[in-house]
């Protein structure tokens, strides 16, 4: 998914400025904590009914693509 843009946002005044799920105070994170304890999709739509399938690809794709520009720098010490 490519456009996730368009179902994400982040603002500084909600949730700290954690990307959220637009309209919405659910963030990327809050979707990626219960896939990973186990809920599943439907699950998660019947507890939250303002989400859609297309809020949990897009809050996916943003992590996915997050995780892509992440970068590990190493500083190595002068002796």
């Amino acid at each position: 998914m490519n456009n996730f843009q368009f179902y994400i946002g982040i603002d500084p005044n909600i949730r700290f400025g954690k990307p959220c799920i637009k309209g919405t105070r659910i963030t990327v994170g809050d979707i990626l904590q219960w896939l990973s304890s186990g809920m599943s999709e439907q699950e998660i739509i019947e507890d939250f009914p303002e989400l859609q399938s297309i809020h949990i690809r897009a809050a996916l794709a943003f992590a996915a693509e997050r995780d892509a520009i992440t970068k590990v720098v190493v500083h190595e010490t002068v002796a």
